[in-house]
C-alpha cells in the first residue's frame, strides 16, 4: 500500500511559480508510474503531468506545456511538479497518483494510489 502526501500548494499571483512535492511511503516512486492531476470546482479531474516507472519518459498536458515540468528524486522517494508562469486557470486542487505499471496513462481511473491533494490558487 503506497501512501502519497502532497505539499507545496498555496496562493500565488499570476506569473509566479510553485513547486509541488509528492512524498511516498509504503512503496517507492521508482516502482510506479507517477502522475499529477488537478481538479477545479465543478470540473472533472484532469491529467497534468506524468513520469514513467523508469523515469525515462515524461508526459505533459498541452494546457501546461512549456510551463510545468515533472521530476523525480528516487533517493528522497519524492516526485515534484514545478509550475512556472502560473495563470488563474491553473487554480485547482492538485493530486499526486501512482500506478504500479510501466507507462504513464492520462486516465485518472487507472491510478491505484492517490494523495489527499494540495490547493493551488492563482490570483489575477
Amino acid at each position: 500500500q503506497v501512501q502519497l502526501v502532497e505539499s507545496g500548494g498555496g496562493l500565488v499571483q499570476a506569473g509566479g511559480s510553485l513547486r509541488l512535492s509528492c512524498a511516498a511511503s509504503g512503496g517507492t516512486v521508482s516502482d510506479n508510474a507517477m502522475g499529477w492531476f488537478r481538479q477545479a470546482p465543478g470540473k472533472e479531474r484532469e491529467f497534468v503531468a506524468g513520469i514513467s516507472r523508469s523515469g525515462s519518459t515524461t508526459r505533459i498536458a498541452d494546457s501546461v506545456k512549456d510551463r510545468f515540468t515533472i521530476s523525480r528524486d528516487n533517493a528522497k522517494n519524492t516526485v515534484y511538479l514545478q509550475m512556472n508562469s502560473l495563470k488563474p486557470d491553473d487554480t485547482a486542487v492538485y493530486y499526486c497518483a501512482a500506478r504500479p505499471t510501466i507507462s504513464v496513462i492520462l486516465t485518472p481511473a487507472t491510478y491505484t494510489y492517490w494523495g489527499q491533494g494540495t490547493q493551488v490558487t492563482v490570483s489575477s
